[in-house]
């Protein structure tokens, strides 16, 4: 490749956004999403995009690191991505194999898989085997624990209108008595056929999860998300052993050797890798291979224009969420409808940055060849 522009792009939330890490006090609500966005190419003309996220801090040093660490791409063949991969790691060895540092490089290894599909003519999906066109979708973006429950039934009964197949809502509020009365609710009012999951954020102690989930039995839940701490790997294998409702977790873990961790363990029955935040897609890949060894149910978190994709090579049926934060930056849509995400016949992971993109772009460095 000869040529690469970062950008750091800050998305703008429309309101305020509260989960169980804001009422305990942990955090303060989100009210934007940082994105380090990589776009290479290469002197054939072709092109390719990638990008991490950070949420609330971490987007001014993915920025900083993928920055650093550029120079590295310049005259490598982009086909050889487990070669760069491991290169641009050991770039930046002393910062570790996790973390900031390796969700830099993830954006330039998503980049790169998006150009090898688009050189192919294929979407991402379909280069590296897809098992479906299709994958199981639930909506998290309409269940959050500012939202009034009045509103949540309505956002719930909307993202089922629109073709959502499954509703996430946001528990762990100190009073666990307001937890269970908006599952209540929200059952209530989408049906007992509806999938329908929870999400506590890890702000449970153990007694606290072993109480709650035997509370939320009744209501028939796909499953219950980091109900414990993300690196009580112990506490979620005793708590998953213990309750018939399924566990998911892994989604805050910033590489494959974390969750190898939850997977040793037997701690998660749903598996939640982000792309993004362990490394990129090549990671993912390794992880998604364990996984079904294990027979694990894959979830992947947030990032749905990535995830569909690696959804949908995964052997076992998974499920996709649904976020619609992101839909500014990008100029296409992707079609849901049934229940499911469907896969378009773009080539590689089938986006390009909007006109609004570049409007919120805070920060640029390009190396290599202007085009």
């Amino acid at each position: 490749m000869d040529r690469l522009r970062l950008s750091s792009v800050t998305l703008p939330l429309a309101a305020p956004v509260s989960d169980a890490k804001v009422l305990t006090g942990r955090q303060k609500p989100m009210t934007e999403v940082a994105f380090l966005f990589v776009e290479i190419g290469t002197e054939q003309g072709l092109e390719g995009i990638g990008f991490s996220y950070s949420k609330r801090a971490g987007g001014p040093g993915q920025f900083a690191h993928a920055r650093e660490i550029a120079d590295c791409l310049l005259g490598e063949d982009p086909s050889d991505i487990g070669r760069i991969w491991t290169k641009l790691v050991w770039a930046g060895a002393s910062v570790g194999r996790s973390g900031l540092a390796t969700q830099a490089v993830a954006a330039y290894d998503i980049a790169l898989w998006d150009l090898k599909a688009r050189r192919a003519g294929l979407p991402l999906a379909k280069l590296l085997g897809a098992h479906r066109d299709s994958v199981r979708c639930y909506n998290t973006s309409g269940g959050f624990l500012h939202t009034p429950t009045e509103e949540l039934l309505e956002n719930a009964a909307a993202a089922l209108a629109g073709g959502i197949g499954g509703i996430k809502i946001k528990v762990g509020h100190p009073d666990g008595r307001h937890d269970l009365a908006r599952v209540a609710a929200v059952r209530e009012h989408i049906g007992d056929g509806v999938p329908l999951m929870v999400d506590a954020n890890q702000q449970w102690d153990r007694p606290t999860a072993r109480r709650m989930g035997r509370a939320l039995e009744p209501y028939g839940l796909v499953w219950i998300e980091e109900p414990l701490d993300a690196y009580d790997a112990r506490g979620h294998a005793a708590l998953a052993a213990s309750l018939d409702t399924p566990v998911a977790t892994g989604e805050m873990l910033a590489s494959v050797a974390e969750h190898t961790e939850l997977i040793r363990h037997g701690a998660a029955d749903v598996i939640q890798p982000d792309a993004p935040r362990i490394g990129g897609i090549t990671q993912f890949l390794k992880l998604a291979a364990l996984a079904e060894h294990h027979q694990l149910e894959l979830a992947p978190h947030f990032a749905m224009e990535i995830h569909l994709h690696l959804a949908a090579a995964y052997p076992l049926e998974p499920w996709v969420e649904h976020f619609d934060w992101l839909e500014p930056l990008f100029n296409e849509r992707l079609e849901i409808a049934d229940g499911r995400m469907r896969l378009s016949a773009r080539p590689g992971l089938g986006i390009t940055l909007s006109d609004q993109a570049r409007a919120w772009t805070v920060a640029e460095h390009e190396a290599g060849v202007r085009a």
